[in-house]
């Protein structure tokens, strides 16, 4: 319970304070800090009977030279959440030195309990560090998953509710901060370092809810992914600001192998989001599946597909343009209308541009696929920042 650190610390500045040399020991009467740092790893024998009965006691000159290690002045119990884990003696006459003792012995118990509570948070999030590591490495021939089910229930958790992935860069945030963020006392959030967190966030409702578009913060199965930029809804109050956080989300998840398959989902969606969509705050792997695939796929097999498909078309001379307005009208249905709002030009103007390839119609899944492996290449060779996994 007592840091030897903490207690040579409290000791010295206590002393400096009232005067009077302080001195600290453990439960076995073992001097761990002191103004006198002389003092320091002796015996003190007064303090093993104020341990024992959790009593103050007070010894004069001639006292004192009857126990070992033990000078005039008082002796006072330190007593945090209902347990004697020390002592703390103030040297001095005790006529002199008792008016001391009440508020220093309260001052330090005050000390050791905020020490308490701040090792207890500490340990308490690495544990969950630990737990969403090891659940993002799930192996079923190595650990079962009741193992991990039960470390989760000793941290407050229930991993059986059903739960959604999401990984955060978000430089500058704070566990406490992401917590506040997404509200529910049974969302797991971890630090994973350089900026990163993993959160294992509860879902509610059906698992085939509207999906919000790259960027968006529609509902998802049930709930809603929240923006960071502080005007998400949340139960309760609001979003608070994170500058700069960007997300990304996996599939919902009702068991220990599905919650990894979603941290990885939500891996890849972080990374293949900001190729795809770098302005966008929020990824959500439902818009990237085709992208996630066609990346699983290896660059040989999507250069194969990409020169078949797409044969001279590279060459034009406004290919990306022409590679974004095959994309958009695939992704739109093949909707002239809805396309050309997607990309913010006339309609007349998507005509032109599509009158370009031929077989247009006839090929529009090979067509659509080969696009996206062609941007995905091009921002991978290209070294593009936000292609960081």
């Amino acid at each position: 319970m007592l840091a030897p650190s903490l207690a040579q610390e409290i000791a010295s500045d206590t002393s400096a304070v009232i005067g009077f040399n302080v001195l600290i020991t453990d439960e076995h009467g073992v001097v761990i800090g002191s103004g006198d740092t002389r003092r320091v790893g002796t015996f003190h024998e007064a303090s093993v009977e104020v341990v024992r009965t959790r009593r103050p006691a007070w010894h004069g000159s001639a006292q004192a030279h009857e126990l070992r290690g033990v000078r005039p002045g008082i002796t006072l119990p330190l007593v945090v959440d209902g347990e004697a884990v020390g002592t703390v003696g103030i040297t001095g006459s005790p006529s002199r030195v008792r008016r001391f003792g009440l508020v220093v012995r309260r001052q330090i118990e005050i000390l050791l309990k905020e020490s308490v509570a701040l090792r207890s948070g500490l340990l308490r999030e690495r544990a969950v560090e630990d737990l969403c590591r090891d659940l993002a490495a799930f192996d079923p021939g190595v650990v079962e998953a009741d193992h991990l089910l039960s470390r989760a229930r000793e941290l407050g958790y229930d991993l059986r509710i059903p739960r959604t992935a999401v990984l955060a860069d978000a430089p500058g945030a704070r566990v406490r901060t992401l917590q506040e963020m997404f509200g529910d006392a049974q969302d797991i959030v971890a630090a994973l370092g350089s900026g990163r967190f993993a959160i294992l966030r509860v879902t509610s409702g059906s698992a085939d809810a509207t999906a919000p578009k790259a960027g968006g913060t529609a509902p998802k199965a049930g709930g809603t992914v929240p923006e960071v930029d502080g005007t998400a809804p949340k139960a309760g109050g609001t979003v608070p600001e994170v500058d700069g956080a960007v997300l990304g989300v996996g599939g919902v998840a009702r068991s220990v192998p599905e919650l990894r398959d979603s941290y990885h989902d939500a891996a890849d969606a972080l990374r293949l989001g900001r190729l795809v969509h770098p302005g966008a705050r929020v990824h959500l792997i439902d818009d990237l599946r085709v992208h996630q695939t066609l990346a699983a796929a290896g660059g040989r097999a999507r250069a194969r597909l990409r020169d078949a498909a797409l044969g001279g078309l590279r060459e034009e001379r406004d290919w990306p343009v022409l590679r974004e307005s095959i994309i958009a009208w695939c992704e739109h249905g093949a909707s002239l209308v809805r396309a050309a709002e997607a990309l913010h030009v006339h309609r007349n103007t998507l005509v032109y541009r599509l009158a370009k390839v031929p077989g247009l119609r006839e090929r529009t899944q090979a067509l659509y696929l080969a696009c996206v492996a062609d941007l995905l290449d091009e921002r991978l060779a290209s070294g593009h920042p936000s292609g960081k996994a």
